[in-house]
Formats: C-alpha cells, structure tokens, sequence
C-alpha cells in the first residue's frame, strides 16, 4: 500500500466531512479506533498463541530424543 502523506490525508479527512457530516465524524473515530484495537488484541493474542505451540512442540521433541 503506498504511503499516503498529508496532502491525500487531508484530501481523505475532507471527504469523511462531507459525506458524514460534523456531528458524526466523532462517533465515526471512536468506531474505528476501537474496531483497530480490537484487531490488533486479536492479532497479539494469535502470535502469542503459536509461540506457545511452537514451544510445546520443541519441548516434546527434545524428550523424544532424550
């Protein structure tokens, strides 16, 4: 995805105004902020998740040598 910088920013932060309107563009942030973090939780809790099973996986196969 190529950067998009200020100039397209702005251009995308006008856009939202007027399809949205003033009063809604709050609520519309706080959606997304909390939908990002979400994602991003589930995201963590995934990697985390298959490093423990990585590890386990180590683990069993080092006993299986011993």
């Amino acid at each position: 995805m190529p950067n998009i910088g200020i100039p397209g920013l702005i251009l995308v932060l006008i856009i939202a105004l007027v399809i949205f309107g003033p009063s809604k563009l709050p609520q519309l942030g706080k959606a997304v902020g909390q939908t990002l973090k979400e994602f991003k939780t589930s995201t963590r809790d995934i990697i985390n998740d298959e490093e423990k099973d990585d590890k386990k996986l180590e683990d069993s196969e080092k006993e299986k040598k011993i």
